[in-house]
């Protein structure tokens, strides 16, 4: 638990410095005998100087960014619960940057640390809870707007957290009616409407995509509409993919890549924990969820790599591949979306490709879109977030690789641009001249290694980006 007082002293000193700074000329010495450099995240953690505790960070020669902010104080919370320094006093420098995004992103980096997902039964194994005072004072900024700050980016961060143990929770606990009824009892105590559709009532929508994939499976599926209006302006469709498990269906996946297939419904996650933070921080905006939720499993009632499939825009989609079941999927979600709820712009976010790890690797999210203003809002959000999105080439000639000789599409094109072509697969089902956005976390929803601040396996991709894009703060 971490409790900010702003404008108080007390506790250990951190010291941010640069080598430049005017400090005491005892404290330069010091720092100088011990091979200080005051190069970026550098640290030096003395339990007793001058009769009290300090660390001194350095902040390197190079302008900071937000993003730089919360990796620092990422650092400093492990120093200090390494330690066991329950306490700490920080006067920030300028950085030139924001005061109040300054202080959320140094929330953020401390927060970061807390998160762990663990099913391990031996308290010694955990990470033990620890408790930080941080005593906070800044160059300037009004005590109730950084408190604002301060708040606003607790709520996000709870979202994040939460779409990371939705992603992280195994199949046999989170399943299609159980991330429904998670949805509902986490969302409708904030104002959210939030309505789920069995089976029957999928069937009369007219979801035939997203039901044939669903066919296989033992627990069935369910559609999870999330409604947050707070505000009279354009209504703004998330989409996120939600395979609860894939199996890969008949076109089964090799035993390695079958252990992670809990992860499949990262952009469901991704949603689910949006809304979250949105609704605990009663933004003003108008947006919808949407999660087709669904196991891809191989039974005698599954479908089948050649099959014919109807969707509920009308289309036909040949079943090239049933492990490419996602987009499928998406397919109607999208559709529905932007027909039947009207939303004006939309986003979806998929676990969808094992290409766009292969182009971009963990570091970035591929994006696909139809509209280029649309997209650089949501790049720009992207970046204050600490969240890398490329885009790929919407051309054309891609789609054409899509085309089926006896359907009105295919699923998949095979290797060729996969990325790409699976991106526009989706966007052949967005309501035309709707600005939509797509977004492939595959890789970055669910990483093999840890990085920085984030965690191995899931990291709650976009949340903060969304809640950046949707609800903005200012200085």
């Amino acid at each position: 638990m971490i409790k900010f007082n702003l404008y108080k002293e007390g506790g250990l000193k951190v010291h941010l410095v640069k080598k430049d700074d005017k400090l005491p000329e005892e404290i330069k010495e010091y720092l100088e005998k011990k091979k200080f450099s005051y190069k970026f995240k550098e640290s030096l953690y003395l339990p007793s100087f001058l009769e009290e505790s300090e660390i001194f960070m350095g902040l390197g020669d190079d302008e900071l960014d937000l993003e730089d902010v919360r990796n620092l104080f990422f650092e400093l919370g492990n120093i200090l619960r390494d330690n066991q320094e329950h306490e700490v006093e920080i006067k920030m420098p300028d950085l030139s940057m924001c005061n109040r995004k300054t202080i959320m992103a140094a929330y953020e980096g401390l927060r970061q640390g807390e998160y762990e997902f663990t099913k391990k039964t031996d308290v010694k194994e955990k990470k033990a809870d620890f408790e930080l005072t941080v005593n906070y004072s800044a160059f300037k900024g009004p005590e109730e707007k950084l408190r604002a700050g301060l708040d606003k980016m607790e709520n996000i961060m709870d979202g994040v957290f939460l779409a990371r143990d939705l992603v992280n929770e195994r199949a046999n606990v989170i399943y299609p009616e159980s991330l429904a009824n998670i949805a509902v009892e986490k969302l409708e105590s904030l104002g959210v409407k939030v309505r789920v559709y069995e089976e029957d009532e999928i069937e009369k929508i007219g979801m035939e995509a997203f039901l044939r994939v669903a066919a296989g499976a033992t627990n069935r599926p369910r559609l999870i509409v999330m409604e947050y209006k707070n505000a009279e302006s354009e209504k703004i469709a998330l989409v996120g993919k939600g395979l609860t498990y894939d199996s890969g269906g008949y076109n089964i996946k090799s035993p390695a890549g079958m252990n992670y297939m809990h992860c499949d419904m990262g952009g469901a996650g991704t949603v689910i924990g949006t809304i979250y933070a949105l609704a605990k921080n009663k933004a003003k905006v108008n947006v919808v969820g949407v999660v087709a939720a669904c196991e891809n499993m191989i039974s005698g009632t599954s479908y089948k790599s050649g099959d014919v499939i109807d969707s509920m825009k009308g289309l036909t989609i040949e079943v090239a591949n049933t492990d490419a079941e996602g987009r499928i999927t998406l397919a109607d979600a999208v559709h529905y979306a932007t027909n039947d709820l009207d939303a004006e712009k939309i986003i979806d976010l998929a676990t969808l490709t094992g290409a766009v790890t292969i182009a971009l690797g963990e570091v970035y999210t591929g994006a696909v879109t139809n509209n280029e203003d649309f997209y650089k809002e949501v790049l720009e959000a992207g970046k204050l977030s600490g969240e890398k999105i490329w885009a790929f080439p919407y051309d054309e000639d891609y789609k054409k690789l899509n085309k089926s000789e006896v359907a009105d599409i295919k699923n998949t094109s095979g290797r060729d641009a996969g990325s790409v072509t699976a991106g526009l697969f989706v966007g052949e089902f967005v309501k035309e001249g709707t600005p939509w956005v797509h977004l492939d976390i595959a890789a970055t929803a669910y990483r093999n290694k840890k990085s920085g601040y984030l965690p191995k396996n899931a990291t709650g991709i976009h949340v903060k980006t969304l809640n950046n894009l949707l609800d903005p703060t200012n200085c």
